[in-house]
């Protein structure tokens, strides 16, 4: 036995093909759904750049900064190698490395650039972080005790004109008195090799160097700056690094602790607050599309007075005429939304291709990496942004079809009649 579909919904679907010669009520109902699956896809397509942005950024973020970090109080470490042990013993604990870190002037002849040098153990700091996997030239087991090799980002070798093989001088902020004034310690290295992050923050402000060298260079001794650590979850990272400063203090004098949702918070607030934003000013899009229903039904309620004045005279009661202005307003919002989620992911999820192509074809850059820290476009679809904008959407479209519909459902027969 088939099932029987209630009258309601068979006029609604009937009057969205106006019978007007001119078709034009048709004709709007189209721009409305255009309107509403424009207004859906636009929204998607921004939220998940933004969400591909974010997990970009930690990802990379991820790769040349280390998890969590313990440092001394005056900034060196002496028993390191104990706390090391004890620290990897800790559950949640995947590495502990050790490292040397300051600041250092570069010089290669007139080329002159500032960054972070840090002293690294290249077979302990492929446990913490994959920077080994982002070489772009020479490799990281280059650097060695005593050879007084460097490992540069990509554009801060670019900035000094250096190349695998080259020398640069690397000054330290420290130096010494003597009679003809200060003289800063500097020490001539050689570059052994050339990373490339994908962060122009790293890539131009980050050099590595063997720990040991580091520590002569920053005349540290046997000590060190701190221990760097990689979890096993790095969004535990604010509670863990605490568990595991307190269990090496052995004297009591304490650590400072740092952890990378601290260091770059900034970054990841004005990215959730950029992607309110976003979410917010877009939405005008899906509620001029719902404003655009709501005259798509004004006018089919017009177009169709005398036929709502003939179902009411044959027995319809008002009820009966307002859903059936409420099924066209449902179904206009129903095929919008779900062809603008559609559209949406689609354009979502193949965004960087298409950015890449226009890129190539125009001879255009979107993306500055000194600005954006990125080259690229990223894209991520997440099912709770698709479903809450999705929602929005069909909240909005039922909203559009409550005055249409009652407005219809309000037609007097004598009234519709009067000029027939």
């Amino acid at each position: 036995m088939s099932y029987e579909w209630p009258y309601e919904w068979k006029i609604g679907t009937r009057y969205l093909r106006s019978t007007h010669r001119s078709g034009l009520v048709s004709f709007v109902a189209s721009m409305s759904v255009i309107g509403l699956a424009l207004g859906v896809a636009v929204l998607i397509v921004v939220l998940s750049v933004l969400n591909g942005f974010e997990r970009e950024l930690r990802s990379r973020m991820l790769t040349v900064t280390s998890h969590a970090t313990i440092t001394g109080v005056d900034g060196e470490i002496a028993n390191w190698r104990q706390a090391q042990i004890d620290a990897a013993r800790e559950p949640g604990v995947a590495a502990v490395v050790p490292y040397v870190e300051s600041r250092g002037l570069l010089a290669n002849g007139g080329q002159v650039a500032g960054a972070i040098v840090r002293g690294i153990l290249p077979e302990e700091e492929v446990k913490a972080v994959g920077l080994g996997g982002r070489m772009r030239d020479g490799e990281l087991e280059s650097l060695q005790a005593g050879k007084f090799h460097i490992v540069l980002g990509s554009a801060l070798a670019a900035e000094l004109a250096v190349k695998t093989g080259d020398k640069v001088v690397v000054m330290a902020p420290e130096g010494s008195a003597t009679p003809a004034g200060f003289v800063p310690r500097m020490k001539r290295f050689t570059v052994s090799g050339i990373f490339e992050s994908g962060m122009y923050e790293f890539d131009r402000g980050l050099a590595l160097t063997h720990m040991k060298d580091a520590a002569t260079l920053y005349r540290l001794g046997d000590h060190v700056t701190g221990l760097r650590l990689a979890l096993e979850d790095p969004f535990l990272a604010p509670q863990m690094v605490r568990t595991v400063a307190r269990a090496i203090d052995y004297d009591g004098n304490g650590y400072f602790v740092n952890d990378w949702t601290r260091d770059h918070a900034n970054f990841f607030r004005s990215i959730e607050l950029t992607k309110s934003m976003m979410f917010f000013i877009l939405l005008i899009l899906v509620v001029v599309a719902a404003i655009n229903l709501v005259a798509t039904l004004v006018m089919i309620v017009k177009e169709k007075q005398t036929d709502i004045a003939i179902l009411r005279t044959i027995g319809a009661a008002p009820a009966n005429v307002l859903k059936i202005f409420l099924v066209q307003g449902a179904l206009i919002g129903l095929v919008g939304t779900f062809a603008g989620t559609c559209l949406g992911w689609v354009l979502a999820l193949n965004v960087t291709d298409a950015i890449l192509g226009i890129e190539k074809v125009f001879g255009i850059q979107f993306l500055d990496a000194s600005v954006y820290l990125m080259s690229e476009l990223p894209s991520q679809v997440r099912l709770g942004d698709v479903l809450q904008v999705s929602g929005v959407a069909l909240a909005l479209s039922a909203l559009a079809t409550i005055y249409p519909a009652w407005r219809a459902s309000r037609t007097l027969p004598a009234e519709a009649l009067h000029h027939e």
